[in-house]
């Protein structure tokens, strides 16, 4: 029942107020009315009823709103929860998610290997945060999701025939089938040699696994395994020093660790003046500019 709540009232009052205005309306219609005087109650009856449904529906949404905004049941966020963070003065404010750190290609499984193999090019050090940290695999897996993946700006129709190696890669496999390969390979490797998934190896297994594929010891009848490293190193480097647009390069720390500016729109501030580090700025920065 809406009527016992404040804005039910309102919309009830205020339907009520209409009804009696109809209602005077009616009376002098009927001290001068003639012959149309019946079609007319008609018309003045469905107009009370729809002023009345159209109260019960406003303090309806009215209600449910309060209701929705007292309980949580409204969800600004896409069903993705909030988390508090604390700020500098000690209050609280809610953190965003990050809706750019989902897959768009890899399989769970196959992510966890990516985001192991390469944290172990790119590792966390006294200098920063390492691939795991800034989110490359994440980059890798939105690249390979998009035309680079699917060798979309490349020429890929037959024949093919081995190429020199200033010509690049002249083969028939798409990257992302080249990964899907060099992955499983990955994994079957380290299960036969250590009987774990890449992923649960410790480090320097890891390492030892990355440098067999490195230096073509795995001898695989399917890839390159050289090459899959290769691709996969410059990957890696990539998604650490990209716009953050992109998924990698976390908050942009990538940039911060070679004093990097990134996307600056200008440097006229600053271009009179002696060697000046300044914060990195990316791409999403433009938008303040229009």
């Amino acid at each position: 029942m809406v009527g016992n709540n404040g804005n039910g009232l309102v919309a009830d009052k205020e339907t009520e107020r209409e009804g009696q205005l109809a209602q005077a309306n009616d009376d002098a219609v009927n001290e001068h009315s003639g012959a149309n005087h019946d079609n007319e109650q008609v018309n003045n009856n469905s107009r009370r009823k729809f002023l009345v449904n159209s109260g019960y529906v406003l303090g309806t949404l009215a209600v449910g709103g309060a209701l929705s905004t007292i309980f949580g049941c409204t969800d600004n966020n896409g069903g993705n929860a909030q988390e508090p963070t604390a700020t500098p003065d000690g209050g609280k404010e809610t953190e965003i998610p990050n809706y750019n750190r989902a897959l768009m290609y890899f399989t769970p499984a196959q992510f966890r290997i990516v985001d192991s193999a390469t944290e172990r090019i790119f590792p966390e050090d006294d200098n920063g945060p390492g691939a795991k940290k800034l989110g490359v695999a994440f980059f890798i897996d939105h690249q390979l999701a998009g035309d680079w993946g699917f060798n979309g700006r490349d020429y890929m129709s037959p024949p093919f025939f081995t190429g020199e190696k200033v010509q690049g890669y002249q083969g028939r496999l798409k990257r992302k089938e080249i990964f899907d390969i060099g992955i499983q390979e990955l994994e079957n490797y380290s299960l036969t040699k250590y009987s774990k998934g890449f992923a649960e190896l410790e480090g320097a297994q890891q390492d030892e696994v990355l440098k067999v594929f490195e230096n073509e010891e795995a001898n695989l009848p399917t890839i390159s395994e050289s090459f899959f490293f290769r691709t996969l190193r410059s990957a890696t480097l990539e998604g650490v020093y990209s716009d953050p647009l992109y998924g990698g390069n976390a908050n942009m720390e990538g940039w911060r660790m070679r004093s990097y500016p990134g996307s600056q729109m200008s440097y006229l501030n600053i271009i009179d003046k002696d060697f000046t580090q300044i914060e990195p700025s990316s791409l999403q920065a433009h938008l303040a500019s229009h």
